[in-house]
C-alpha cells in the first residue's frame, strides 16, 4: 500500500509508461478489433480507461478537467495514445498538488465500501491494468505483436533463442 505520495507516483508513472507503450503500438485499423461481434472494440476499451482517469479521480475529490470527446472513440490510435499521456501526467500532477500523506490514510466510500484514498488510487491502477490486459489479447487478434508489459511476447522469446517459451 502507498504510505507516501511518492510511493504512489513511482508506481503510477511506471504503469503509465507500460500502458503508453501498449497504446503506442496500436494502429488505426486495430482499433476496430472486437471482443466478440456485439462486444466493445479495442478502441472503445482503450478510450474508456483513458477518459476514465479524470472522472475517477474527480469522483474522489480531486480537481481535474474531464476528457474532451469522452463518448466518441477517436478513429486515430495516435489520438488515444496522446490523450492517455496527457491525462496520466495531469493525474500525477493533481495528486501531487492536491493530496498529502495524511490524505492517503483518510477513508471514503468507494462504490459501496469504505476504503482509504491509498486503496482508491490502487483501484485506478488496477482498473487500467485490467483493461490493458484486454488490449493485449485484442492486439494479438488484430494481427499485431503486443508490447511485453511484464515479460516478452512469444516473438521476443524466440529472438532470445528460446524455442519453447514458457506459458
Amino acid at each position: 500500500m502507498y504510505i507516501t505520495i511518492s510511493d504512489f507516483l513511482n508506481e503510477w508513472n511506471r504503469e503509465a509508461m507500460l500502458t503508453q507503450k501498449v497504446l503506442d503500438g496500436l494502429t488505426d485499423d486495430s482499433l476496430q478489433q472486437q471482443v466478440y461481434p456485439e462486444g466493445r472494440t479495442l478502441g472503445r476499451i482503450a478510450w474508456h480507461f483513458t477518459t476514465n482517469i479524470p472522472d475517477y479521480l474527480s469522483h474522489f475529490g480531486l480537481k481535474m478537467e474531464k476528457a474532451e470527446n469522452e463518448e466518441n472513440v477517436p478513429a486515430s490510435a495516435k489520438e488515444i495514445a496522446d490523450t492517455f499521456k496527457k491525462l496520466s501526467e495531469e493525474a500525477a500532477q493533481a495528486i501531487q498538488q492536491q493530496w498529502t500523506e495524511d490524505t492517503l490514510s483518510q477513508t471514503q466510500n468507494s462504490f459501496g465500501r469504505e476504503k482509504t484514498n491509498a486503496q482508491i488510487l490502487m483501484g485506478l491502477i488496477k482498473h487500467i491494468v485490467h483493461h490493458r490486459g484486454q488490449l493485449t489479447i485484442l492486439i494479438r487478434q488484430a494481427g499485431l505483436k503486443p508490447f511485453g508489459v511484464y515479460g516478452p511476447p512469444k516473438e521476443d522469446w524466440i529472438n532470445l533463442g528460446v524455442a519453447n517459451p514458457p506459458l
